[in-house]
C-alpha cells in the first residue's frame, strides 16, 4: 500500500507572451512513516500584482516542505490544525527574512498557499487564497475548501497577508484518502463546477485512473502527458493563466 503521485507547473500564456516567468510552484512527497504510508502536497501561486510572485512561491514550497521533514523526521506526528498553522509561520518566517535581505516588502513576495497531508489515520487540507484541493475521502470527489475570492474579481488572500493565520482555512478528514488533487486557480474554470463549487469529475478521472494503473517504470511518461495536457490547446484556449496540478492517488 503506498501513494502514488505526479505534479508539474507550467507557465500561462500570457506570461509567456508578455515574457514574464512562470509564478506557480509546488511540491509533493510521499513516504511510509511507522504510522502508515504518508502524501504531503503543497502548491503556491504568486501574485501577478506582486513583484516578486515567483520567488514568493518557490520560499514558501521550499519552507512548507523542510517543515514536514522536520515532523516526518521525528517518526510520527499528529494531523491538526496546528499543522497547518506551523507550515504557515515558517512560510511567513521565511519570507519576512528574504524581504529583509532584499530590501523588499511582503507584499512584494505574495502568494497563495494550498496543500494536503495524509497519513491513514487522518488527513488535513490547509488554505490561503484560490485555487483548489479536491480528494475522495470514500464519499466520492469532494472539494475540501471553497476557493477564497476577495470584493472584486482576481482578489484573493495571501500567505503574505497581515491576517494570514486568521484567513487560513482548514478541514480534517478522518481515515485513508484515496484520491487527492491539487491545483492553482490557473485550472479553477475547467478543474470545477464554480456555480455548485464542487468538482468537475471528468477533469479528474483520467489522471486517476492512470495513477492507479500505473508502474514506477511509468513515472518519467506520465510526468510529460501531464507537462503536454497543462500545455495543451484544449487548456490554453479555457485560461491564459499559469497551471500548476499535483495529483496522486492510494494504490492497495
Amino acid at each position: 500500500m503506498s501513494w502514488y503521485a505526479i505534479g508539474a507547473s507550467v507557465t500561462g500564456t500570457s506570461h509567456i507572451s508578455t515574457n514574464r516567468v512562470c509564478e506557480d510552484s509546488c511540491w509533493f512527497q510521499t513516504d511510509t512513516l511507522p504510522n502508515g504510508p504518508f502524501l504531503a502536497v503543497f502548491v503556491a501561486d504568486g501574485a501577478g500584482s506582486a513583484s516578486h510572485g515567483e520567488i514568493g512561491a518557490e520560499l514558501a514550497m521550499q519552507a512548507a516542505a523542510e517543515k514536514v521533514a522536520e515532523k516526518t523526521a521525528k517518526g510520527e506526528f499528529g494531523i491538526a490544525d496546528e499543522l497547518a498553522v506551523e507550515c504557515v509561520l515558517a512560510i511567513r518566517m521565511r519570507l519576512e527574512s528574504y524581504a529583509a535581505e532584499h530590501s523588499l516588502v511582503m507584499r512584494d513576495l505574495a502568494c497563495t498557499f494550498l496543500g494536503v497531508v495524509s497519513l491513514p489515520q487522518a488527513s488535513l487540507a490547509m488554505q490561503i487564497g484560490d485555487g483548489g484541493i479536491v480528494l475522495n475521502a470514500g464519499k466520492g470527489l469532494e472539494l475540501a475548501i471553497v476557493p477564497m475570492s476577495g470584493e472584486y474579481a482576481n482578489m484573493t488572500s495571501f500567505v503574505t497577508d497581515e491576517n494570514a493565520v486568521k484567513a487560513l482555512q482548514t478541514r480534517e478528514y478522518i481515515g485513508q484518502l484515496t484520491e487527492v488533487a491539487v491545483f492553482s486557480d490557473g485550472l479553477q474554470r475547467i478543474a470545477l463546477q464554480l456555480a455548485t463549487n464542487t468538482p468537475h469529475v471528468p477533469f479528474f478521472s483520467p489522471f486517476f485512473d492512470a495513477l492507479r494503473r500505473a508502474t514506477p517504470e511509468d513515472e518519467d511518461a506520465l510526468h510529460q502527458a501531464l507537462n503536454n495536457f497543462l500545455n495543451s490547446e484544449r487548456v490554453n484556449s479555457r485560461t491564459d493563466d499559469d497551471k500548476t496540478l499535483v495529483v496522486a492517488t492510494f494504490n492497495e
